[in-house]
This record gives structure tokens, sequence and C-alpha cells, in this order.
């Protein structure tokens, strides 16, 4: 990836995070669209695509993909809603086009057990980024112009997050990558298990959020919890020793916590505690995590993929992540001192991630793994 390529990606994953913050200075206005919107569908959507089609440089449709989805952020803030569905319609065909010419029309690999799992998640990740952009298109249809199917929660504030799926895919894909072969039928068991009960249990997750059913929320957000559990076991035994496997294996621990927060937030209604207050600390910590600690450390490896092994003390860069995405970052929604704390670690942060000196070795990505 190109010195000029990172550099636009890392600033636009600032300002994605300054956009959270800035309704401490115009509170009028309402950015959250974009503070969520930039980071997980322009940059991540683009970043996927990128590292999908494999070229040295961005192609014309993964710039063109890039120009569009910042086109959509900018037109769902505004709530201009007729546009931004042609935009999002208009995204569909670049993303079919990559994922079918990378796999197939129909996902095959999905169902055969010769497929490695880090392809089947990868896949799964384009497969679901374009499935994100045409209900999102449906959800403004239905919410706006016409009611077709009467759920309250069908609504695009209910995409805020869901765009960051096919980044938790994509990274979950760079996991299973960098495992080694499972050396027993049980632990290849496992390695299919996992990517079924994540793919199956957020598809199902979703069904039951609109159906708001409190107590299967919950069953299915504890199985997801033990499903993510078992990928942490796995990639600590199995995951090769390699520098990635220090920020992926800190990327596990943020899903944890995006998982545990979860949860927290559907015990609230459980048991009536959902004041304002108690739903929006949780909420912010829930985003937080998703976005900037899990999601930002698969698209990191992304990124420097072909540089690893870099010159950066591994340790420290992950401390400070934790340090931002845990303490600083949620603080700031409520201290414009601390917003602003977060936001120029955040850049220290990504500038010392992206632009540290690499090797450039070039190690295969789709290992053969079962």
């Amino acid at each position: 990836m190109t010195h000029n390529i990172k550099l636009l990606f890392s600033v636009m994953m600032t300002v994605a995070l300054l956009f959270g913050y800035m309704f401490h200075f115009f509170p009028e206005y309402h950015f959250e669209r974009l503070h969520i919107f930039l980071f997980n569908l322009c940059t991540g959507g683009t970043i996927v695509l990128y590292f999908t089609e494999g070229l040295g440089a961005p192609s014309v449709r993964v710039k063109a993909f890039f120009v569009l989805s910042f086109i959509y952020a900018v037109l769902s803030s505004m709530e201009l809603y007729a546009p931004a569905i042609a935009v999002s319609l208009c995204m569909i065909p670049i993303v079919e086009y990559i994922r079918v010419k990378k796999f197939s029309l129909f996902p095959k690999d999905f169902f055969t057990t010769k497929t490695p799992t880090a392809v089947k998640f990868h896949q799964a990740s384009l497969l679901c980024l374009s499935m994100g952009l045409l209900i999102s298109a449906f959800a403004i249809v239905n919410e706006e112009y016409c009611r077709v199917l009467d759920f309250e929660k069908l609504t695009l504030n209910t995409f805020f997050l869901g765009f960051s799926f096919p980044l938790s895919l994509i990274t979950f894909s760079l996991i299973f990558t960098l495992m080694h072969k499972g050396r027993t039928p049980f632990k290849r068991f496992l390695k299919l298990m996992s990517f079924w009960v994540i793919n199956m249990g957020v598809i199902i997750f979703f069904v039951f959020i609109l159906m708001e059913s409190v107590v299967l929320e919950l069953v299915v957000s504890s199985v997801l919890f033990i499903a993510v559990c078992n990928v942490l076991i796995m990639y600590v035994t199995l995951g090769m020793k390699e520098q990635q496997k220090s920020f992926l294996t800190s990327g596990i621990f943020f899903l944890m916590v995006t998982a545990v927060t979860g949860i927290v937030y559907i015990l609230l209604y459980t048991f009536s505690l959902n004041s304002p207050e108690n739903k929006a600390l949780v909420l912010n910590y829930h985003r937080i995590a998703a976005l900037y600690g899990w999601n930002l450390s698969g698209l990191a490896v992304i990124c420097r993929f072909n540089d690893f092994p870099i010159r950066l003390h591994s340790g420290k860069t992950i401390l400070l992540h934790w340090v931002i995405v845990m303490l600083l970052a949620p603080l700031g929604y409520y201290s414009v001192l601390a917003g602003i704390a977060a936001v120029i670690g955040y850049a220290f942060f990504l500038r010392s991630l992206f632009f540290s000196t690499g090797t450039e070795k070039i190690p295969a990505f789709e290992r053969n793994e079962a």
C-alpha cells in the first residue's frame, strides 16, 4: 500500500473520530452518521475492496466506491434520502463485481469443507457489504416513503454499526489466515463451526432486534460471546508467531468488550435500568470498542499486510490503543478536553502504526488451511 493511500485512510479515520465530538462545538447539528459511516463504510469498505483486488494501486472501481460512499455518508447525514438511496444502489454492483471476480456468483464455498475458513470469511465480508447497502436502502424507503414492514427498529439508525460487520468478517479472515492447520478433525470442525455460528448468529440477532425480543437477543448474544472466546483460544494456540498476532489478539479482546457491552445493554432493558444516561454510556463503549478497537485492529493489519514485520514496539502501541479506546474516547463524549486528547492520541497512534518502516515482505494471504 502506497504512502498516499495510507495517508488518505489514516486522515479519514481521524476525521471520523473527530466528528464524534463535534456536537461539543455545534450542538444544533447532528454528526453521528458521519462519525460512523466515514469509518466503517467509506474507509473500511474501501479497504476491504482494495485488499480483495490485491492490486498495487486502487482500481477505478475501488476509487468509485470510495467517492460514492463518501457522498452517501454526507447525504444520509443531511437526511437527503432519495439521492442517498440512489448512491447506495450504485455501490452494490461495484462490490458484487469484485466479489464475483474473486470468488463466484453463488457462494458455494460456504458449503464445502475443502474451502479454507479464511476464504469463507473473506467472501462473507463482501457479500455482507453488498447486502448491507441493499438493506439500508430498503430501510430508508420503509421508514420515509412506504411502510412495507411494520418494525419500529427497521430504520437507517439501526445500521449505524451494521456496516461494521463486513469489517469484522474480514478481520476474522485475517485471523484464520494466520492460524496453523488444524491437526485434528475436532479443531477443523471448530473452525468451521466458528464461521457458521458467527455469521448466522449475527443474522438471527438482527431479526430478534427487529422483533424486540429481549430474551432471545440475550440468548444469541451469549452464544456469540462463547464463539468469540472459542476463536480467541484457537488463535492463541494455533496462531502463527508473527508480529500481526499481537495486534489481532488485542483486537479479539476488543471484540470481547463489544460482546460484553452488548449483553449489558440488553440487561438494562431486562431489569428496567435503561435510563438515557445508562444507555448512552454503554452504547458509547460498545460503539467505540467495535469500530476503533476491534475493527481498526483488522484494518491496520490489512493496510500493513505486506510490510510486516514493521519497526514498531508492539506492546507500547497496543497499550496506547487501549488507553485511547477504553478511556479517552468514551470520556470525550462528556469532556471537550478528553475528546481533543482522544483525537490527538488517535492520530499519533495511526501515524505510528501506518508509517513505521516495514520490510516489504509479501506473505501469502490465503493459505491452504481447513
